[in-house]
């Protein structure tokens, strides 16, 4: 037997090939491993390493921008029909409201034929009764003043106002009687609510409410620009019912001081006004500014 022979033919399946070329069938292997395991090799042809781009990662940043547009519309539409933030600047509403307070006016609240109460702290614009009507200005800054104030980021205009409503339209307010308090439909009001120290006025008045018409005044008095100060002005210092903006309901910021804002039964007591109107009319009392010149009260609503 040809031994030499047998180990000639065998040779070129060994892994040691006589030529000196070895490895030749591990070599393309070890390349063909090499491309599945994603080292490097691109078996499309498409030039990116990283592969195809992912098409459900791709309109990610435009579903994150619709969705925070539908978030500000939201709120938008929230704020305009429902309930909307003021902050308060001023200290004309102390202590029921604080300088910092955030609170949510209840647009809802007069909005299916109640009407605003003795007692109620509401929000009012105050264009015609505070506040001369202006006119002109950019547009475009006022739309967006007022988009930011509907969100709770800006004061919004200067004519809004946060008072109490004390007298309503018929009721006759008078101030002081002989215990120096104040008197609306001849009975005695307890305002447990006033900033203590505070008198119910500093200056005399006795007025009567026209019909759909509101008297209103700070809770704390000796800082409150408010219908006692505009009695020589158009209207007489009375706010129209249709100028109110909402009830404020609830303290939404700081967190500390979360709460509703508090009712009160001061006025409990009060009749309505006579049906034939009160025999004497309003008896003066030239109110003169006794507080500080309207500079806080609400949400921007003013002092």
């Amino acid at each position: 037997m040809d031994t030499e022979a047998q180990h000639t033919e065998r040779g070129p399946s060994s892994d040691t090939d006589p030529d000196g070329d070895s490895g030749t069938e591990e070599g393309p292997r070890s390349a063909r491993v090499s491309g599945d395991s994603g080292g490097g090799e691109d078996p499309a042809g498409s030039g990116d390493p990283a592969g195809p781009e992912d098409p459900e990662r791709a309109p990610s940043w435009r579903r994150t921008a619709l969705l925070g547009a539908a978030c500000v519309a939201f709120l938008l539409l929230l704020s305009h029909f429902v309930a909307q933030p003021f902050l308060i600047p001023s200290r004309s509403m102390e202590p029921t409201l604080r300088v910092g307070d955030r609170i949510l006016v209840n647009k809802l609240a007069y909005r299916f034929g109640d009407e605003p109460r003795r007692g109620d702290v509401v929000v009012f614009d105050g264009t015609g009764s505070f506040v001369r009507e202006e006119t002109g200005g950019d547009p475009v800054t006022g739309l967006l003043r007022d988009g930011a104030a509907a969100l709770g980021l800006a004061e919004p205009a200067e004519t809004d106002f946060v008072k109490r409503v004390v007298g309503t339209g018929g009721d006759r307010v008078v101030c002081c009687d002989a215990d120096g308090r104040l008197t609306v439909n001849g009975v005695t009001v307890v305002e447990r609510y006033l900033m203590p120290g505070d008198p119910p006025s500093g200056v005399p008045f006795d007025i009567v409410v026209p019909a759909d018409r509101l008297w209103v005044m700070g809770d704390h008095r000796s800082q409150s620009s408010d219908s006692r100060d505009h009695l020589g002005s158009p209207g007489g210092g009375m706010v129209p019912a249709d100028k109110v903006v909402g009830r404020a309901d609830w303290i939404v910021w700081p967190f500390g001081r979360w709460s509703g804002v508090a009712g009160t039964d001061a006025f409990d007591a009060v009749p309505a006004p006579p049906a034939g109107g009160h025999p004497t009319g309003p008896g003066g009392g030239g109110a003169t500014g006794s507080g500080d010149g309207g500079t806080g009260g609400g949400a921007g609503p003013r002092g």
